[in-house]
């Protein structure tokens, strides 16, 4: 029986461990691992790429971006509303980074904390050798994940190139360093001030909450009242005779933000259910079940069952997909090459006793493909030829080059004494040796003279 209860009281915090280890091995790993040489996600700015699903994109392409951010933001608003600020307690590096120091290097590794169960207390005085190693190890540790953060700008074959050519990167070095301090200072100096006071996410999230949203809650139909409805402090037990609320504060003393769950929902709640767990065995003594539930407003008050699917969820899972679809959709759409023209200010050149008019454009090649590929063009135009250049041209892998290109023609394309003309034209550009893969077709025009103009060469 009481091998139940301990588990029982256990079962949150381990189910929060247990997710804080898979979500810290993905992230660690996840950098490493690519695909025909592209990662699940890097946003490289060293090389101006986007790599996304083992996917390449040019900065050209970065229209995927803001299918990126919604969907990063909706999903953080639908997790709020079904299950409050359960992202903070279950999921954010900063919770997983203060249980890590104040849990396991402080209490179980060097016993500066008596006990996890009590994280209002501060650590043991004077034991300055195990604090300044808690300083140590924490930092070795904030360099790890401020490393991990930069793999995910930086791959982690180039950090490493970086990291033993300190002296040629110093941006690169200060961007590490200063993360890594950051997250040395966060930790030990901030601590869960740092959920409180600073974290944008939540002063936002309130708005987010319905009567339905899950979170922890104390039943004060079951335990009794301890706040009236100013918020402030009757009594720490209950009078009532059917109160089951024993006054023992051990969902108090075990909060990590420092609140008190009887008061009700508070901003500093991060849905870490210790609280909830810390109930258990005191409950358990007396054959009830804990007073601290993870359910909803609603569902404690009307003792019903949460509505999951409601307006809110829907309309934001319907957006979810909405904006997943379009991702995929506009992610399938790569090009495998990109090509910029531009026009020379010159409208054009005549050449040959006005026999020959010549177009001048510049056009920007760029190699997308993790291949190295040979590129040409054709004009739509058959009265319009390619004077320059008169054969491919090999682009490696990821690169860019320019190219002047001359278009010319010795037909009379337009018969007018009026003005110069604009003939639109098509250009068709495709790598040689993957023609029906890769292929982009952009548009411009050809000026051709007028004939008064055409006259004066001939003259």
């Amino acid at each position: 029986m009481a091998c139940n209860i301990d588990n029982e009281s256990k079962k949150h915090i381990k189910k929060r461990y247990l997710t804080f280890t898979i979500i810290t091995v993905i992230s660690l790993v996840l950098p490493f691992i690519k695909v025909n040489g592209n990662h699940i996600f890097l946003l490289n700015f060293g090389e101006k790429q986007l790599n996304l699903l083992f996917t390449s994109f040019d900065m050209q392409e970065l229209y995927l971006m803001p299918f990126i951010l919604i969907l990063m933001f909706l999903g953080i608003f639908f997790m709020t509303t079904l299950g409050g600020r359960v992202w903070c307690g279950w999921s954010c590096p900063q919770t997983i980074f203060r249980v890590i120091y104040r849990d396991l290097l402080q209490t179980k590794l060097l016993n500066l904390r008596k006990s996890t169960k009590n994280k209002q207390a501060e650590t043991k005085k004077g034991m300055y050798l195990q604090k300044t190693i808690a300083i140590i190890l924490w930092s070795i540790l904030a360099f790890i994940a401020a490393s991990d953060f930069i793999w995910y700008f930086v791959p982690p074959e180039t950090y490493f190139k970086f990291l033993q050519d300190p002296a040629n990167h110093t941006v690169f070095i200060g961007f590490l360093a200063g993360i890594t301090i950051f997250l040395i200072y966060d930790v030990i100096m901030l601590k869960e001030n740092f959920c409180v006071y600073i974290c944008p996410y939540a002063r936002v999230q309130s708005v987010m909450f319905d009567e339905n949203t899950i979170q922890p809650i104390y039943s004060e139909k079951r335990g009794g009242k301890i706040y009236d409805e100013h918020g402030k402090k009757l009594w720490s037990k209950p009078p009532g005779e059917d109160d089951d609320c024993t006054g023992c504060e051990a969902c108090v003393r075990v909060c990590p933000t420092h609140i008190d769950i009887r008061k009700g929902m508070q901003l500093e709640c991060i849905n870490c259910l210790e609280c909830a767990d810390a109930c258990v065995p005191v409950m358990a003594k007396f054959g009830k079940e804990s007073l601290i539930q993870w359910t909803s407003a609603n569902a404690e008050e009307n003792n019903t069952k949460t509505q999951y699917i409601r307006f809110r969820t829907v309309a934001y899972g319907v957006a979810l997909t909405l904006a997943f679809i379009g991702l995929m959709y506009m992610g399938s759409t790569k090009e495998h090459m990109l090509l910029n023209i531009n026009r020379t200010s010159e409208l054009y050149k005549i050449k040959d006793e006005g026999k020959t008019v010549q177009n001048v454009y510049t056009f920007l090649f760029q190699n997308t493909d993790s291949k190295d590929h040979e590129y040409y063009f054709e004009v739509d135009n058959k009265d319009i030829k390619i004077a320059k250049p008169k054969k491919p041209f090999k682009l490696r892998a990821r690169k860019k080059e320019k190219k002047v290109v001359i278009l010319k023609t010795t037909k009379m394309l337009i018969d007018t004494d009026r003005k110069d003309t604009p003939i639109p034209i098509t250009i068709k550009a495709y790598a040689t040796d993957a023609k029906d893969k890769i292929v982009v077709f952009r548009h411009t025009v050809f000026f051709y003279p007028s004939k008064k103009v055409l006259e004066k060469y001939r003259k």
